[in-house]
């Protein structure tokens, strides 16, 4: 580390800071439909969090709420970070993204291995637009690749799983001992990404299950749904009642109401394919699984998920006209 980097690194910038987003538990409402889909699940480990970014000139530092410097550290991230040629290669080569992870510093869970301490584990790469203050996450596909390439930690996805279970997640909390010392138990708990799922309030926001909450009273807090095996039962009817065929049948009859097609006839679209289900089926689905107990919000998003699944011309985005 050079003496002209040093002083540098001694002024924050004055431009506005970019914070991670809050990771909601799971069973909040902001976060409601995040399991349906294609889930992706990381351990969640328990340090400080951690932020890197070059702003066109030079290399800047942060924690989770403020801007870094070297009179200003936390717990000696940035000092160690300056000497990190892969983050710095990472983030020069990547001016509008903002790498955000963990630092991993002693803070409750004190069972990780001794060579994984002091280790920067990325876990979101963010591409940030000054103009538009709109932030993407990359997927982690495309994350990964790329910290893999510039030698930077990152931290691994656990499993990948289409329209997850309460109990299927509570298996992979309770395995999850990613850098935890042999016999030591299992680590803070889990995060859970779905790259398609934008929220009610139009945000891409993340899911968590935490260890220490891993208690029954909470998995009723929660709501378990109702499960044919490992499978939900709304998933289930969706597979077996909503065919391709049924949705054409539907969408024709919507065109010839309204003399043709647009956007704007989507949610009729959806909502008659829903209402088919439950008159027309409901009834069969009662025989077919006993004692059964259904979500109908849950049911109405499957059935909007297999509608899409069937026809998704009708749901990509048509540039707009210059």
């Amino acid at each position: 580390m050079t003496e002209e980097v040093t002083e540098e690194a001694k002024a924050p910038a004055k431009k506005s800071y970019v914070k991670y987003q809050h990771v909601e538990k799971l069973g909040s409402d902001s976060v409601d439909g995040l399991l349906m889909g294609d889930v992706y699940v990381f351990p969640k480990i328990d340090g400080t969090n951690a932020h890197a970014w070059f702003d066109g000139e030079r290399m800047r530092y942060g924690s989770r709420r403020n801007e870094l410097s070297l009179d200003a550290d936390n717990a000696g991230f940035m000092r160690d970070m300056l000497d990190h040629k892969g983050l710095t290669a990472l983030c020069m080569a990547n001016p509008n993204v903002h790498v955000f992870g963990e630092w991993l510093v002693p803070h409750s869970l004190k069972t990780y291995r001794k060579d994984a301490w002091r280790e920067f584990y990325v876990f979101d790469l963010v591409m940030v637009s000054e103009e538009t203050e709109h932030a993407k996450h990359w997927h982690y596909e495309c994350m990964s690749e790329e910290c893999y390439h510039y030698g930077v930690k990152y931290i691994p996805v656990l499993r990948t799983v289409k329209f997850p279970t309460i109990e299927d997640l509570y298996k992979t909390l309770a395995g999850n001992n990613y850098l935890i010392e042999d016999g030591k138990g299992s680590g803070e708990g889990i995060v859970l990404k779905n790259y398609e799922f934008v929220n009610k309030y139009g945000r891409q926001i993340w899911g968590k299950l935490v260890t220490s909450e891993f208690q029954e009273k909470n998995r009723k807090k929660m709501g378990a749904p109702a499960a044919q095996g490992t499978t939900m039962v709304e998933s289930s009817m969706v597979n077996e009642y909503i065919t391709k065929a049924l949705v054409d049948k539907t969408y024709h009859k919507v065109v010839l109401d309204r003399k043709g097609w647009s956007n704007k006839c989507i949610p009729e679209l959806l909502n008659r394919v829903y209402h088919d289900l439950v008159v027309e089926h409901m009834w069969d689905a009662t025989k077919k699984w006993k004692r059964l107990k259904v979500d109908f919000n849950r049911l109405q998003q499957f059935c909007n998920i297999k509608v899409k699944e069937f026809k998704p011309e009708l749901f990509q985005a048509k540039p707009k006209d210059k």
